[in-house]
């Protein structure tokens, strides 16, 4: 059979894009943004305002569809009825036997039809625009009424029964709950001179509460519990993590690696039920998820009256056989593969989960669209290709069709939301698989922004908190960047010689963080400048450590050595996304500090554009991309040389140094090139990292801790990373002992040795002596070095039995006086080290220049220069106004971190000199 020819007048026919690759579909997107607004304003709305609301919402698309309606059904009007009226039938013509000739193309315009009205198109024409505006506002009109209507039932829900009202006053309940979440611990913080021990929070709904007077009412009010740790685990360690330990770099309250001491309260499943005896407290934050929050101070932990059901304990055989097949690897990869999997964090440090959130790779903890798109990828292959001859992955092979395909994505679809619990991302990631395999299924390909319309539609309709969530936000502007920007990015990339799987990451990867940046920095009041290197180097680890975790996961309750051969696989590269962040966390100029309110992220937002449009401009041209590539680096890296020439910190020839890291103590005195002694390391190893880094320390010949409160022990990790560190030298006085033992193993996983420091100690490196003027050694019969020895006479806990020393670098005379307090400055006046101190150059002042301070001390050392280590806006009053006066007073000069930041001195005798970052 020959091939057609066509016809001069036929024009060839060109082959368009397939199905589904055209335009984009963005008639769902309003009614979805409409919806999602709606719902957020609705939570706490008025209940009166709402219901308005949605009346007069549906009221409206129905006027709306009504006249549609009766536009439609309308007749002609009298100017067509003569035009149409029923013509009379016409005999067919008989056929002309001569032969004809092909017609020719007019080349001449046709002329539009005329209507009885006058030249324009047919009234038809004229009114599909506007039937088609008519559709889309009653679409949005109704989303709005329907997700106005279930967020004002939501917000009913939490305003009704007896426990709002219980909540105000503050009482004390006993209430039977059912356990909607997994439990999770908070993040350790330190408040003060402590660390707060981490509590665990669980999400639950209450079903019958039982007040002091006996009576018993039923309800189904949503309420988040607090339980301490401590209270709920006798036997374990103050401060435990989630599995009962403290892993190591988690700061001072976290100190151990192996599970010792597992809480009852963290092995809950949902869907438990519990009876316990709470007080009852207004919740104050939540985007209106929780109506109440129960504060549970019982000790002998939870009292279950109420298994789990069958599919969460399945499940939970799961996550537990996954956490099984992990217990022999190493820290970072038995830590972080649980969470890259089903987004168990329960082992993640708080050190590396800060590490994520510095170079914006958190994602890859929360269970997201990417773990199902990883799975559903490896099962039906690209999507591009689903319908195809070609298509690729596991369902082609196995040789099942489209809809069996689609069936068994659903069916893994479903596994996944109950593996991984239904959390706001999970949800999101479903629902748009969910969607993207019933169009697959009915062999109607489309585009997947339809499916994310629709996905968030549904879920702000199912759960309406959701609307308030920062998290489901970020999930849905980086998933909208994937699928709008990306494609877009890639192909400007390849059409400038990029290869094609480069292109595409880098798209990916910089199209989020676009999106998402504004949003971040809201929440983290920082921006990162490695996030994008960091994402693409994270990523092609990220599908292997997956799909083995994923096996890892199926094969443990069967076969446990399998599960564990398979998890040993993933350790690799989930080892290598651990050092990826690690490494970009690590990084002095990894991030810049931004103002974290909507000015602020309005800023960033503009500064992107800038960037973007800058960008474009700037692909033609490879010699200024790569000048601006190392302009990026340099200012990533901050070499301290150049550093110190542009911003002239720190300044030639320093020999001491106060860091700013908020309320708390971290000096540093001089000691040659590189080298520095490091007197405490304040509450953050963030921050404590970080001034080290702009000092230029790499070798550290002795850390001194003074004492052991928090605020001075807490950022050792910081101080200890990526650095040559001799010894440690410490106080006698070990306590508070969570945070001893936390120096200890922070020094032991470092081989790192530690000795006590004693009064008449003395010591040099290089040009730099000191010595130690308190406390006191040991009595005569006090036990081994090893051993705590009770603090001497007269003196009132750790504050008092702080190492004091009095330094000479140089000629320049300094006195570090830790948190001594009146009764230890007043005995150390008292001691054999009193003829030692005489005026001095500089002193750091003690306890952050509280109140309680020995007029006689100050006015014996008559310092030229005072310095004051506090956080700005400090809970404490720190420093004293009298203080500072006293000081002032004397004649010295005061400054004070929390004003002047990161302070320098240079110089010595007439030419003291002090230098602010």
């Amino acid at each position: 059979m020959r091939e057609k020819q066509a016809s001069p007048a036929t024009p060839p026919r060109r082959e368009g894009p397939p199905r589904g690759e055209g335009p984009a579909d963005l008639r769902l997107v309003p009614p979805a943004l409409a919806a999602w607004a709606a719902a957020a304003w609705a939570l706490d709305a008025p209940p009166e305002r709402v219901a308005g609301v949605a009346v007069v919402s549906l009221l409206a698309a129905c006027l709306l569809l009504t006249s549609r309606r009766r536009a439609g059904r309308g007749g002609p009007g009298p100017a067509h009825r003569a035009s149409a009226r029923p013509r009379r039938p016409r005999l067919p013509a008989a056929p002309d036997p001569r032969p004809r000739l092909p017609a020719v193309p007019d080349p001449r315009p046709r002329r539009r039809a005329v209507t009885a009205g006058g030249e324009g198109p047919p009234a038809t024409a004229r009114g599909a625009p506007d039937r088609r505006a008519r559709v889309s506002v009653a679409a949005v009109l109704l989303c709005v009424a329907a997700a106005a209507t279930s967020a004002g039932l939501h917000g009913a829900d939490l305003r009704r029964g007896p426990l709002p009202e219980l909540a105000r006053r503050y009482a004390t309940v006993t209430a039977e709950v059912e356990v909607t979440s997994d439990p999770r611990l908070t993040r350790p913080r330190i408040s003060g001179d402590h660390a707060m021990p981490p509590s665990v929070l669980i999400e639950a709904e209450v079903r019958r509460v039982e007040q002091e007077g006996g009576t018993v009412t039923g309800t189904r009010t949503p309420v988040l519990m607090m339980v301490d740790i401590d209270r709920a685990a006798p036997g374990g360690p103050p401060g435990t993590g989630r599995s009962g330990t403290r892993p190591p770099d988690t700061g001072p309250s976290g100190t151990g690696s192996k599970e010792t001491a597992r809480s009852p309260w963290l092995g809950l499943l949902p869907s438990t039920r519990l009876r316990v005896a709470a007080r009852a407290a207004p919740a104050m934050a939540g985007g209106g998820r929780f109506a109440v929050v129960l504060r549970v101070r019982d000790a002998a932990g939870p009292e279950v009256v109420g298994e789990p059901s069958g599919p969460q304990r399945f499940a939970g055989r799961l996550r537990a056989g996954l956490r099984e097949a992990t217990d022999g690897l190493p820290q970072d990869a038995r830590a972080l593969l649980p969470g890259l999997v089903v987004g168990d964090t329960s082992r993640i440090t708080p050190e590396l989960d800060e590490a994520f959130r510095a170079t914006d790779l958190t994602h890859t903890l929360a269970v997201s669209g990417s773990n199902l798109t990883i799975l559903l990828v490896l099962l039906i292959g690209p999507y591009g290709l689903a319908q195809q001859a070609e298509r690729r992955g596991l369902a082609p092979r196995l040789g099942l069709s489209l809809r069996t395909t689609a069936l068994l994505g659903g069916g893994l679809t479903l596994g996944f939301v109950l593996v991984c619990r239904p959390d706001p991302s999970v949800l999101r990631a479903a629902a748009c698989g969910a969607v993207a395999l019933l169009a697959l299924a009915t062999g109607r390909r489309r585009s997947l922004i339809p499916a994310l319309a629709t996905a968030v539609l549904l879920l702000v309709l199912y759960d309406p908190p959701l609307a308030r969530g920062y998290g489901f936000l970020l999930s849905v502007l980086a998933t909208g960047a994937l699928l709008t920007l990306a494609p877009r990015w890639s192909a400007a990339l390849r059409r400038r010689r990029v290869p094609a799987r480069p292109a595409e990451a880098l798209a990916a990867a910089a199209a989020a963080q676009a999106v998402c940046a504004p949003v971040v920095a809201l929440l983290s009041a920082r921006v990162s400048l490695v996030a994008v290197p960091c994402n693409l180097l994270a990523e092609a680890a990220l599908a292997p450590a997956t799909v083995l975790g994923f096996a890892a996961l199926a094969t443990a309750p069967v076969v446990m050595p399998v599960a564990k051969t398979l998890a040993w696989l993933a350790s690799w590269p989930t080892g290598w996304i651990a050092d990826v962040a690690r490494t970009g966390a690590a990084l002095p100029g990894g991030g810049v500090d931004w103002p974290a309110d909507w000015t602020g992220a309005l800023l960033l937002a503009l500064a992107t554009v800038a960037v973007v449009l800058a960008g474009r401009r700037l692909l033609g041209h490879p010699w200024l991309c790569g000048a601006c590539g190392v302009l990026l680096l340099l200012a990533v890296l901050r070499p301290p040389p150049l550093t110190r020439v542009i911003t002239g910190w720190p300044p030639p020839g320093w020999r001491f140094a106060m860091c700013d890291v908020g309320q708390g103590d971290a000096t540093v005195l001089a000691a040659g090139r590189g080298t520095g002694v490091v007197v405490d390391a304040g509450p953050d190893p963030a921050l404590a990292d970080r001034c080290l880094h702009t000092l230029g320390i790499t070798r550290i010949p002795l850390v001194v801790l003074t004492h052991f409160h928090a605020d001075h022990v807490a950022g050792l990790a910081g101080v200890l990373r990526g650095r040559a560190v001799g010894a440690i030298e410490t106080t006698g006085l070990e306590q508070p002992a969570d945070q001893v033992a936390f120096v200890r193993q922070q020094a032991a996983a470092r081989h790192i040795p530690v000795a006590r420091a004693a009064a008449g100690e003395e010591r040099r490196v290089g040009t730099l002596a000191w010595q130690v003027l308190w406390p006191p050694p040991p009595r005569p019969g006090a036990g081994p070095a090893a051993s705590p020895s009770p603090p001497p006479p007269d003196l009132e806990g750790p504050n008092d039995a702080s190492v004091t020393l009095l330094v000479r670098s140089a000629g320049l005379r300094l006195l570090l006086l830790g948190d001594l307090e009146p009764p230890a400055q007043q005995a150390l006046l008292r001691s054999p080290a009193a003829g030692r101190l005489t005026p001095v150059d500089v002193l750091k002042v003690a306890h952050h220049g509280s109140s309680y301070q020995d007029p006689d001390l100050i006015r014996r050392v008559a310092p030229r220069l005072a310095l004051i280590s506090c956080g700005a806006g400090n809970p404490y009053g720190h420093p004293a106004p009298g203080t500072v006066a006293a000081l002032r007073a004397l004649g010295a000069v005061v400054l004070r971190t929390d004003r002047d930041g990161a302070l320098a001195v240079a110089g010595g005798g007439e030419d003291l000199r002090v230098a602010r970052d």
